[in-house]
């Protein structure tokens, strides 16, 4: 095990989850793929900084240095920050210029740095100065409902609180399922009827291109912890 994490599930409409994390020891992992704007602090050396990550379409490996500190806002899909485009941020993070050593700057402001037990109270404060909104249009098309705006401008709309089509973000909310069940003890074969898989090869195939890993690595990881 590399990290200790913690996390909570939060009040706001416009987030998933509040997690903190610290690495007990050096090693490389996997940021695995998701579909949501992220933000995060990073404590390392006794300095702070704050970065914005975009969705992810695939498994990336990392090197995680030891005794680093970690806070972060997973952001429910279709909430996204206007004047940072989710489309830009997709593969890619920003990390905001510092602003001394407590805040940073964010829209030309001096923003503290959040933390796990303010993080919603953050959050709030983005919404009401506008620089955190959601799309309905993405509960709609992912709930499978029909809308009364034209097929081309839900997509546009889709895409822009996104920056994903709803196959991808479909295809990662698969994966992560499938993750969920093989950790939880359910066999490769159920999992793969569950989770709504062709077959055995199209699981393995899917989960190493967006977990990093193949069902059954999954599988003895979760084992060997």
């Amino acid at each position: 095990m590399i990290f200790e994490l913690d996390a909570r599930l939060s009040d706001s409409p416009f987030v998933d989850q509040v997690w903190q994390a610290r690495s007990v020891r050096s090693g490389m992992f996997h940021s695995i793929a998701s579909n949501y704007l992220m933000m995060v602090v990073t404590l390392r050396d006794g300095k702070s900084t704050f970065t914005v990550r975009g969705p992810e379409t695939k498994a990336t490996p990392l090197f995680c240095d030891a005794d680093g500190e970690w806070m972060g806002i997973n952001f429910r899909v279709g909430a996204f920050m206007p004047h940072l485009p989710v489309r830009a941020l997709v593969d890619r993070d920003l990390t905001l210029p510092g602003v001394g050593e407590r805040s940073f700057c964010l829209d030309g402001t001096a923003w503290q740095f959040p933390n796990y037990e303010n993080a919603d109270t953050f959050v709030d404060r983005l919404v009401r100065e506008g620089l955190l909104v959601r799309e309905p249009v993405v509960d709609v098309v992912l709930q499978g409902q029909l809308s009364d705006v034209s097929t081309r401008s839900v997509q546009r709309r889709f895409v822009r609180a996104t920056g994903l089509t709803r196959k991808a973000i479909q295809q990662i909310e698969r994966a992560r399922t499938a993750m969920t069940l093989l950790q939880r003890g359910v066999s490769i074969l159920d999992t793969v009827h569950e989770a709504g898989y062709c077959d055995q090869p199209h699981l393995t195939r899917s989960l190493k291109r967006l977990l990093g890993q193949t069902p059954a690595e999954i599988v003895g990881s979760t084992t060997l912890e």
